[in-house]
């Protein structure tokens, strides 16, 4: 047994920070439940598009998820951040921006040629490093698909 000579108990890491904690999202599918809820009470297909466009909202800037940015070791960044369009740093943003680019079939016009976002270097292969996983990709497509059917709904209701 050691003697506890008064001194403090060294951190399990030096300099580590504690994440705060994030709402469940029980929070959030509980808040779509009511609106749905709500637009079926009302028979509304006004309240059930503000409840589609809050859903898309989510989906795009609000879920809390991972980067999972492919990192030069080869397994994906683990870094928390906010909404599927997002990244956990600005070399890590410029490839997903790439991939998002990339699934809507364009090319990115704003891309350096052919560097390296963390190095500056000639990177082999951005294309592998910036892939969407197929789950992203499905609810950011749904997501975008949500968008349209919004912005249509809102146009056949001005008339």
């Amino acid at each position: 047994m050691v003697p506890n000579l008064g001194k403090e108990p060294p951190a399990a890491r030096k300099g580590a920070r504690r994440l705060p904690r994030r709402e469940s999202a029980l929070v959030w599918w509980a808040l779509f439940a009511a609106i749905a809820g709500l637009a079926l009470w009302l028979q509304s297909w006004r309240v059930a598009l503000l409840g589609l466009l809050t859903w898309c909202l989510y989906e795009f800037v609000l879920v809390p998820t991972l980067c999972r940015v492919l990192k030069r070791q080869g397994h994906p960044c683990a870094e928390r951040v906010r909404g599927r369009l997002f990244a956990c740093g600005p070399g890590h943003q410029q490839l997903k921006n790439d991939a998002l680019w990339r699934l809507a079939g364009l090319r990115n016009p704003f891309q350096k040629n052919g560097e390296d976002p963390e190095t500056g270097g000639v990177v082999h292969s951005p294309y592998v490093r910036g892939r969407l996983t197929p789950a992203d990709r499905v609810l950011i497509l749904l997501a975008a698909l949500g968008t349209v059917a919004v912005l249509v709904g809102m146009v056949y209701g001005f008339r």
